[in-house]
């Protein structure tokens, strides 16, 4: 037997509900928010992420899937959306419509890391981008858009917390306060955080190893250091959260994981999915478009991950959906019905009605138990004495009344009762 690979998993039929509804719910939420869908492929070429996510996250470093083409051209799979959305941005000309341009998408990506609850090495992500708006009520729209979802799907029980990590003309200060602080503990940090010192000494601060979070409880706070500029777009972030009744928590310590990152960082935290608790992560990203290629665009957005919003869902109790079920099953149960049905079938799903038929050849009394474990509201049977009344006989099988109804007349018996 050929078995599925590791870190990943198959969504069966009995499952897929849940995905629908997520899906449908992020659907609606992006329309209100007037944000349109954007589909980007699966792989790029590789140098998109080292110029994009930054060679020294994890990403980069421990986790993509890159391998050499028949062309011996280097192809990577997406391990993340962002950098793929601004690359679209600049080859697409986006720049050239009325901005801001508004995006969203969902798709899969891939990452070659430890498996754990949530996190496949194939996974789901949600995700938003606004491009080519300065404003802080973008930042703040962004983070709406992500509080809109949870509210809809009726998680509320996450916290909110934001920074600002200051932009390129101010965090270079506070790189060399930080070097400075971590000089004399750098050879008790992990190798990690040894090799982030002179790269990116930032990314130290997202470090998960116990050690190193405990150093770096002590090292000074990037807020400290931040320009006027920054200052009052971080506070004009907060300004526009408190108008919106949106709580929310300050945590200076927050710096996320991928170089792009530039002012406001956020993430939305939970406490019902175990030790990795972020559930949904962004920020701004002012100079990454620049970064793959294109003229200077500020831009703004957050991704997530669909299978950890399913397990939310599930260890808080709330609604994941509803598996689909026919309005209609039709048994025959004469020959001459076993000829016709297939097209009395046709024409119920033809009116928009749900219908299931017998595939199997199951006797009655199986095919009672079979519409009844698909949890079909209608059974209508198709008989002799039926047919030759031009009737059919049809059970409602949540109150078990029985009708016989014409058969010119049971689309809209049917439609009636929905």
């Amino acid at each position: 037997m050929i078995n599925i690979p590791k870190g990943t998993k198959d969504v069966l039929p009995d499952q897929s509900y849940k995905w629908h509804h997520i899906e449908e719910t992020i659907r609606s939420i992006a329309k209100k928010f007037c944000i349109n869908e954007i589909r980007t492929p699966i792989f790029e070429h590789t140098e998109l992420f080292l110029r994009g996510v930054g060679d020294t996250t994890d990403i980069v470093n421990k986790e993509m899937y890159t391998f050499l083409d028949k062309g011996n051209r280097s192809i990577t799979l997406k391990p993340e959306g962002t950098s793929c959305v601004a690359r679209a941005f600049v080859e697409s000309s986006l720049h050239g419509q009325p901005q801001p341009t508004k995006m969203y998408y969902m798709t899969p990506v891939f990452r070659y890391e430890r498996p754990q609850n949530g996190r496949l090495r194939e996974h789901h992500q949600f995700g938003v981008e606004y491009y080519g708006a300065t404003s802080a009520n973008a930042d703040v729209e962004v983070m709406s858009v992500a509080a809109n979802l949870f509210k809809s799907l009726g998680i509320g029980n996450l916290l909110l917390e934001i920074n600002s990590i200051g932009c390129s003309e101010c965090r270079p200060k506070y790189n060399s306060a930080l070097k400075e602080f971590l000089h004399d503990n750098i050879d008790n940090m992990c190798a990690t955080c040894n090799d982030r010192f002179e790269k990116n000494p930032l990314r130290i601060l997202d470090c998960k190893e116990a050690k190193c979070i405990a150093i770096n409880a002590n090292a000074p706070l990037i807020l400290d250091y931040i320009c006027d500029d920054c200052k009052e777009h971080h506070n004009q972030v907060l300004v526009g959260l408190n108008s919106l009744g949106i709580n929310y928590k300050v945590n200076a310590r927050i710096v996320r994981g991928l170089d792009y990152y530039t002012r406001t960082v956020f993430e939305f935290i939970s406490e019902n999915i175990g030790a990795q608790g972020t559930v949904c992560g962004g920020g701004r990203y002012n100079n990454l478009v620049e970064e793959v290629g294109g003229k200077p665009c500020a831009a703004v957005g957050f991704g997530l991950g669909i299978e950890r919003l399913i397990m939310i869902l599930e260890n808080l109790g709330l609604n994941t959906g509803t598996p689909d079920s026919p309005d209609v099953y039709v048994a025959p149960i004469c020959d001459e019905a076993k000829e016709m049905y297939m097209k009395f079938v046709a024409n119920l799903r033809d009116n928009g009605i749900s219908a299931e038929s017998d595939l199997m050849d199951r006797s009655l009394k199986s095919q009672m138990k079979y519409a009844n474990k698909l949890n079909a509201k209608y059974v209508i049977l198709l008989g002799e004495e039926e047919l030759s009344e031009q009737s059919c006989s049809v059970k409602n099988m949540d109150t078990g009344e029985n009708h016989r109804v014409k058969l010119d007349e049971i689309i809209n018996f049917i439609k009636v009762g929905k």
